[in-house]
């Protein structure tokens, strides 16, 4: 199935391509979500009539994830959690405590923008976490773990 893309989408192609997918994949996900449109010769002629409106929120996009990295380039997160002797947590440091500490701090951001994958922090200590703001803009934040 042909589809033209009205974003960029990881893995797929950029704004404005014409990329073959699979008919689910079209159907359930990319139409759906606004990312992409059918390629009929209708839907290409109005696709080249609304590209400038579309680049430009593109950029608009890229230029707010990277005001956001930024923002995130030299955070230090400090966040306390019961612990054991050994410095075992009792339960762990998921995405979601993260991302309640970044947005407490003045950053906006969703959990599933940050990337953790070992899975949660289960220890005391510093770790570093990726953050996937954008297609093209990632960002890493200095987490310590401390004990209550």
């Amino acid at each position: 199935m042909e589809v033209i893309l009205l974003k960029k989408v990881e893995n797929l192609g950029a704004l404005g391509h014409v990329v073959s997918v699979r008919p689910g994949y079209a159907r359930n996900y990319l139409i759906p979500q606004g990312k992409a449109k059918m390629a009929t010769k209708a839907n290409l002629e109005a696709f080249e009539a609304r590209r400038a409106e579309l680049e430009a929120e593109a950029e608009a996009a890229l230029a707010a994830a990277q005001a956001r990295r930024d923002q995130l380039a030299e955070m230090v997160l400090t966040i306390k959690a019961v612990a054991g002797n050994e410095g075992k947590l009792f339960g762990s440091v998921s995405n979601i405590e993260i991302a309640e500490a970044i947005n407490a701090a003045g950053v906006e951001v969703e959990r599933r923008e940050i990337r953790m994958p070992e899975g949660p922090i289960r220890h005391l200590g510093e770790f570093e976490v990726g953050l996937h703001l954008h297609t093209e803009v990632d960002a890493t934040i200095k987490v310590i773990v401390e004990a209550e």
